[in-house]
């Protein structure tokens, strides 16, 4: 407030100077002269008029730029909600990683980049016996443990995602077909190295299958996807614990 009649006053000066200066460069001109009532007019009337009014423009104004403020501030918090509810919305609420809708959105993207690299299908061995004799707790543990072991396998360009179940997907980009059973490798015995822990504290074996196929530039995901699946299976019918590719 205070702000504002300081603005008022200093306007109103100024139009009195305005007024004066006008009056005494006009009324000469004229044949007149500035004395008495006109000259008290002249430094009055801009008084009465530009401070009311200043007053109430600058008041307007403190307003508008209140309410500008707060929509900028609700804005920026929509956009924030925004940014964390597509970021829900594309996320495995268990694992923390791309959920399967995600994952296969990103493997498109990739694709259409022209980018190459290995898919992995990677499936946990024997995971309806560790539900069955250590409690559905362990058992989410177990998912909890994968996920975190596969999103440090991601960056800018590779990514992990829960594709359901216990089926994961990961995609590591630009590898040769030498480096991606290398990879694939270190994967399965990652996964072996997890430490998961039962209820009464014993160790809880884990393993898993994967299959993986080498996509070129301009790959089909879900074709691709399908391709890995089939190397999967073949790997968990070959006795599990494997990489087929």
């Amino acid at each position: 407030m205070r702000r504002i009649v300081e603005k008022s006053m200093l306007t109103g000066l100024l139009s009195v100077f305005a007024s004066l200066a006008l009056s005494f460069i006009i009324v000469p001109l004229l044949g007149g002269q500035l004395a008495g009532a006109g000259l008290f007019m002249t430094i009055f009337c801009p008084l009465v008029i530009s401070i009311p009014a200043s007053a109430l423009h600058f008041t307007q104004s403190e307003k508008i730029r209140r309410a500008e403020a707060v929509t900028k501030e609700a804005l920026n918090k929509l956009a924030d909600a925004y940014d964390a509810l597509r970021v829900q919305s594309r996320t495995d609420s268990l694992t923390g990683i791309l959920n399967r809708s995600a994952f296969m959105e990103e493997l498109g993207a990739v694709s259409q980049r022209g980018m190459s690299g290995a898919l992995l299908f990677l499936d946990l061995d024997y995971f309806k016996s560790i539900n069955d004799r250590y409690g559905h707790a362990t058992g989410d543990e177990a998912l909890r443990c994968t996920g975190r072991f596969l999103a440090r396998y991601q960056s800018q360009s590779d990514f992990a995602g829960r594709l359901g179940g216990e089926e994961f997907g990961l995609f590591q980009s630009n590898l040769t077909a030498a480096e991606m059973l290398v990879r694939c490798e270190e994967i399965r015995e990652g996964v072996a190295r997890i430490d998961l822990r039962s209820p009464s504290g014993s160790k809880v074996p884990m393993s898993a299958s994967i299959g993986v196929l080498h996509c070129q530039p301009g790959f089909h995901p879900h074709s691709c996807l399908k391709a890995a699946d089939e190397n999967l299976y073949r790997a968990k019918a070959s006795g599990r614990n494997m990489v087929i590719g």
